[in-house]
């Protein structure tokens, strides 16, 4: 029996040992920040942009269903679906500072209420939002705030019901945007229904918009750009 339980326990230490070493190269597989994005792409650009875009899947979405919105005005999208502030804080470096915009809009916060990435203050959001334009500043580039999209559920996580706190982050983002003079674009009070969500004429899933919702948001943000 000694012999036995000798056996399994030198069968666990070598397989907690495979595990631990396994681990650091499932983290470099993974790529949590998806720096591997838009790598390419970066180093396609040729010309300095006037403003890049950064946020989660509206802004990957915006730029897919209305390309010719960002090429015609020299913008560059860099939104990637899922994402939180803590993601495209991470990623900002390469995806904004290096290719020297005037302009940064950012839309961010969806999916941390979401709880993409797990439960997240709407203090630390706001915290990685302020994070992001005090790197912009530093660099000089111009950062421009956006209110989060107004939405009431969300179908990839039943039972958060975000509308709330959407409404008290977009509060926060705005009284630090008037602090600091930055830019901050309305576009919740623009789209909002009666119940604080998106609409369907806007928004089929009740999050992400359709060309019809992108089309007043680009009205509104070519207002602080132009």
């Amino acid at each position: 029996m000694h012999i036995e339980n000798s056996k399994t326990m030198k069968m666990i230490r070598n397989l907690a040992v495979i595990l631990a070493m396994m681990l650091p190269l499932a983290g470099q597989a993974q790529d949590w920040a998806k720096f591997g994005r838009f790598e390419q792409k970066n180093k396609e650009v040729s010309i300095k942009p006037r403003a890049v875009f950064m946020g989660d899947s509206i802004t990957e979405g915006w730029d897919n269903q209305d390309p010719d919105f960002f090429t015609s005005n020299n913008f560059l999208g860099r939104g990637i679906s899922g994402q939180t502030t803590s993601h495209m804080l991470v990623r900002f470096r390469n995806d904004v500072i290096k290719l020297d915009p005037k302009y940064v809009v950012i839309l961010a916060g969806t999916n941390d209420i979401a709880k993409n990435n797990g439960d997240i203050t709407l203090e630390n959001v706001m915290g990685n939002i302020i994070s992001m334009c005090e790197l912009a500043k530093a660099n000089r580039i111009r950062p421009i705030l956006c209110a989060v999209l107004p939405a009431t559920g969300f179908y990839w996580r039943p039972g958060v019901m975000p509308a709330e706190d959407i409404m008290k982050l977009n509060e926060m983002i705005k009284a630090y945007a008037d602090s600091r003079k930055i830019p901050f674009v309305d576009y919740h009070t623009a789209l909002k229904d009666s119940s604080n969500g998106l609409p369907k004429e806007y928004a089929e899933d009740g999050v992400h918009p359709n060309l019809q919702c992108y089309k007043i948001m680009e009205e509104m943000i070519l207002k602080h750009i132009r």
